[in-house]
């Protein structure tokens, strides 16, 4: 492992020998020479190290609406950044092969990036943001920081795509150098605790918390039959996103078998309608069919009911909104539009 991947890292306390690590709600406690549930934070001599200081595993051009976000500079482009690991044990992860790879094999593999190498690339591609993504951000959180400060000062804006389970400590400190963040909404308290090996609550914390701190947020929510798509489930977590604003963008999305739930069926169209249904219900203005084609991917004034913008899959084919506004009613739209 090279040297330059293993940093002191932030938001540790020491215990009779042990680390308690305060950088998510996990708060690990961890042993001389072991790892917290991450896999990549390891207690050396009394001191809490990040295994992964720039070792990326993804380093790749996306189109911000593939993360997604749908009202944050809509068609454009974003370099996203992965190391491996994640503090959630999700048994559907469509991403194990890097999210849980230091837990199950002990391996950190990657290539190392330097922060001012990630912002050259970006800017030499095109791109206006920095994605964190592909794994959990919140576990390279030291790395993301010194990226994300230098993206500013280049005028790149920075979106993390996260499972929303930093604590409230590491949330306040990268909220001044996050523009947005799409956070997963998995299920009830239930299957968060089944499912991932974590529990809801703090991750409702942290989008109420993003939300009224300014960043732009956009939440997700991957449906899987029998276990987060019943018509009760939907409505709580439909009921909880609107209380905390009914402007914030909801991403349904369709589960396809993947890692530890093989023998579950991919998620039926029926399931998508009854979630976006949920959403209106609630009074949610924007609800999206996440990877379903159609109109339900399009972005409408919550007002005239315009067809503002129009996607086909991760590609935008129209966009008529003027300076945030409806073209046509001229009703302000939640979201980042330059």
């Amino acid at each position: 492992m090279a040297p330059e991947r293993i940093r002191e890292a932030l938001f540790f306390k020491k215990l009779d020998g042990d680390v308690i690590c305060c950088l998510c709600h996990q708060n690990c406690r961890i042993r001389p020479d072991k790892r917290g549930i991450c896999g990549v934070r390891e207690n050396r001599s009394g001191k809490l190290m990040t295994l992964v200081y720039g070792s990326l595993v993804a380093a790749n051009v996306d189109p911000i609406e593939k993360k997604p976000f749908y009202h944050f500079l809509p068609g454009s482009l974003a370099y996203s950044i992965a190391t491996v690991g994640c503090n959630f044990r999700c048994l559907h992860c469509q991403n194990a092969d890097i999210s849980q790879l230091p837990r199950e094999t002990g391996q950190i593999p990657g290539e190392f990036m330097s922060p001012e190498s990630v912002i050259e690339e970006a800017c030499a591609l095109g791109c206006q943001s920095i994605a964190y993504t592909y794994s959990e951000p919140t576990v390279f959180f030291e790395y993301a920081f010194d990226v994300a400060t230098l993206a500013h000062e280049a005028g790149l804006k920075n979106v993390f795509v996260s499972n929303g389970y930093m604590s409230r400590e590491a949330a306040e400190k990268i909220i001044p150098l996050l523009d947005g963040i799409n956070i997963d909404l998995k299920g009830d308290d239930q299957f968060y605790r089944k499912v991932c090996g974590a529990k809801l609550e703090p991750v409702e914390q942290n989008i109420d918390l993003f939300c009224k701190s300014g960043v732009h947020v956009e939440v997700t929510t991957l449906l899987i039959p029998g276990l987060n798509d019943s018509e009760a489930v939907l409505a709580e977590l439909a009921a909880f996103l609107a209380g905390v604003s009914k402007d914030m963008p909801w991403h349904i999305s369709a589960f396809y078998p993947m890692y530890k739930m093989r023998d579950i069926p991919r998620t039926g169209v029926e399931s998508i309608y009854r979630g976006i249904a949920a959403g209106h219900d609630a009074g949610l203005k924007y609800v999206y069919a996440g990877n379903l084609s159609g109109e339900s991917g399009n972005t409408i004034c919550p007002k005239c009911k315009e067809s503002l913008i129009e996607r086909s899959g991760y590609r935008v084919s129209k966009n008529s909104v003027i300076d945030g506004h409806c073209s046509k009613c001229n009703t302000p739209l939640y979201g980042v539009w330059s």
